[in-house]
């Protein structure tokens, strides 16, 4: 390149940066160079550099800490956490920070005094331990990013090809979808609904309206669907699932208190079923049978020997009083099946005696070996065949008490059938998911009160109509998870039942 016109030294000379001497003292590069290959001459500058280098990451790091409280205040007020909670008032205290401070100044005076003295101890504790405050800073931004997660930013509806409103309406316009997917025929669904709705506080809500959430519930229990089944079929989330079904339980166990019960109280009417040939006039001052049926449930491990029962099922043990409708009159469920009929008999006529459908002077239930026969109470003769399949395989009864005992369990399976249409119906009962058990009791009897209101509408029912044309059939499923029953002893019977059997026998024998 050409140098002409240009002096060497003079103050018009273009040098590169990289070559001039005043450049290369000022350049921050170069000083951070120097510092690293002469370590020994600059310990200071090393020091002051790092330090300078703390400072800036102190800075940044308080920025950070200061955005954080701000979406950390922001997040607890979206959690519903009320500023004048004594937990506001911990988090103020926990966070020293003075960018924190600034937030929560005016809530320290007006809420001294709210923590109970173990919190103040732990709240001392912590802020005496710098080390343990940023633990807590930590796990308290933790668990304000969970929630702001987990609630606020939620995923997007789902959307499917049907809505769960559109899906449940399908099947009611089709009547034989309807009784498959609802265990009822669309007549008595709306029924049911309007029930609910206007006597149980079943409500509709944005999300989902109340013909939906019935139709959810139904679906569960009568199909045995699981709540990720359900949340699969109806594009409604595993919230909303839930939600809806311990909505719809609420209103049928509401149902349930009003429903259960008999029909006549006062037991007056002689029945109809009574007014047979083969019954009266000797049952005539019969109301009713009692048993106990076995529904599995899942529970956990630590309860698992507290529910088993004879068959090795984990069970609960429920009993019930039932009319010659196959009505339900009284429920009492929430016992472990490694627990006694008679245990839950006693519990029931004692703890719940307001309740319970006590018979009259002179008037008795139907109840099997299991229980004692006294006053009230009819049982059949021990030691001798009883049940019904005994005699069909063999030859007719034989003798006094043989004659008595096939005509007892002739009238006393009503019991039997109403299990067996409850299960076959409502089929979870057949297994009952893993709920706390106060909640699979509550499911029991809101299946029984769905029996019990199914059976009062006198509208078309096939289990119930498969019943009525033969009063000897007996569905499967009541046998299913039924332990064999425990045939208790004499010693507890009443000495005047015993007479009043023997003449029913002797009548029944010689007629």
């Amino acid at each position: 390149m050409s140098s002409s016109g240009r002096k060497r030294g003079s103050s018009t000379s273009t040098r590169s940066t990289a070559d001039s001497p005043v450049k290369k003292s000022k350049s921050p590069m170069l000083k951070v160079m120097k510092q690293y290959l002469n370590m020994s001459a600059t310990q200071s500058a090393q020091r002051n550099l790092y330090l300078k280098q703390l400072g800036r990451k102190q800075e940044a790091a308080e920025a950070r800490l200061e955005e954080s409280i701000i979406q950390a205040q922001q997040l607890a007020k979206q959690a519903g956490l009320d500023e004048s909670s004594s937990e506001f008032y911990a988090v103020s205290h926990i966070c020293k920070d003075e960018a924190l401070l600034k937030f929560f100044i005016n809530l320290e005076t007006a809420l001294d005094g709210q923590l109970d003295s173990s919190d103040e101890e732990v709240v001392n504790m912590l802020l005496d331990d710098a080390e343990n405050e940023k633990q807590v800073m930590e796990f308290i931004f933790f668990f304000f990013g969970m929630y702001h997660d987990t609630y606020m930013h939620k995923n997007k509806r789902k959307k499917g090809p049907e809505s769960g409103q559109e899906w449940v309406m399908r099947n009611l316009a089709d009547e034989t979808e309807c009784y498959k997917m609802f265990r009822m025929t669309p007549p008595m669904f709306y029924r049911l609904h309007d029930l609910l709705v206007q006597s149980y506080g079943l409500k509709s809500t944005s999300r989902s309206s109340s013909i939906e959430a019935l139709g959810m519930f139904l679906w569960m229990v009568g199909a045995s669907q699981s709540v990720r089944q359900v949340d699969n079929r109806l594009q409604r989330s595993l919230e909303t699932v839930h939600r809806n079904f311990e909505k719809v339980l609420k209103c049928l166990v509401k149902l349930a208190a009003d429903i259960i019960r008999p029909v006549d109280p006062e037991f007056k009417t002689i029945h109809r079923r009574l007014q047979c040939p083969r019954f009266k006039p000797h049952f005539n001052d019969c109301i009713g049978a009692i048993d106990g049926t076995h529904v599995e449930v899942v529970v956990p491990k630590d309860k698992m020997v507290q529910y088993l029962c004879r068959k090795g099922h984990t069970t609960q043990n429920v009993f019930a009083v039932v009319d010659f409708d196959m009505r339900f009159t009284f429920v009492l469920a929430g016992w472990p099946g490694s627990v006694h009929d008679m245990r839950v008999f006693n519990d029931a006529t004692n703890k719940y005696k307001e309740r319970f459908p006590h018979p009259p002077p002179g008037k008795y239930y139907l109840v099997d070996s299991g229980y004692p026969n006294h006053a009230g109470y009819l049982a059949p003769y021990k030691g001798t065949k009883y049940h019904l399949p005994e005699f069909r395989n063999s030859t007719m009864p034989r003798g006094m008490k043989e004659t008595f005992n096939f005509v007892h369990s002739s009238l006393r399976n009503v019991v039997e059938r109403a299990f067996g249409v409850l299960k076959m119906k409502w089929r979870m009962l057949l297994k009952v998911p893993r709920y706390p058990p106060a909640k699979q009791a509550r499911i029991i009897a809101a299946c029984m009160a769905l029996h019990n209101f199914i059976r009062e509408s006198n509208l078309k029912d096939n289990d119930f109509d498969r019943c009525d044309r033969d009063e000897h059939y007996v569905p499967i499923e009541a046998s299913m998870s039924q332990p064999r029953r425990h045939v208790t002893g004499g010693m507890d019977e009443d000495r005047d039942m015993n007479i009043f059997r023997d003449e029913l026998a002797n009548a029944l024998y010689n007629r």
